[in-house]
């Protein structure tokens, strides 16, 4: 069985309710095992037990969040040996547009490497159901890529 790892962080609550939304639309795939782990509690091992990951993050000040950083700070080195490959995708909570945090992210995990398998869920201001159902579509789309065998 393949696992989707899922890391966030939020700090109001709209990347979580965006996040619990990927997580949902993960877990309508039963073939693909779903983790959904904030990214200060995220760890190398959780990335070198993963198939494929999805990260959420919001926007501060056209940036990812420091805890997402963090987690590319603790994980980036030590995972060089691996050369993991893993595809990804992004989820954003936006104050403004979201392209700066996608931007920073997405050069980032080129580093890993790691490669992009779906356009980024932007979502901008006010969560809404639209965001959610985006989200929902993005987390079933990962799963069942990796259940298929398609990334």
């Amino acid at each position: 069985m393949k696992t989707l790892l899922i890391v966030y962080h939020s700090q109001t609550g709209n990347t979580e309710q965006l996040a619990r939304a990927v997580y949902y639309g993960a877990c309508q795939v039963p073939e693909t095992h779903t983790r959904l782990v904030r990214a200060f509690e995220a760890t190398l091992e959780d990335l070198l037990t993963c198939h494929g990951i999805l990260f959420g993050t919001p926007e501060n000040f056209g940036y990812m969040s420091g805890a997402i950083k963090d987690f590319f700070d603790r994980t980036f080195y030590p995972a060089q040996p691996y050369r993991l490959n893993l595809p990804y995708a992004l989820f954003i909570s936006a104050g403004n547009d979201g392209t700066g945090a996608v931007r920073q992210i997405d050069r980032i995990l080129i580093g890993y490497p790691m490669r992009q398998v779906a356009e980024p869920v932007i979502c901008r201001g006010t969560v809404t159901t639209e965001h959610l159902t985006q989200c929902e579509e993005l987390g079933m789309l990962l799963a069942t890529g990796l259940a298929c065998g398609i990334f």
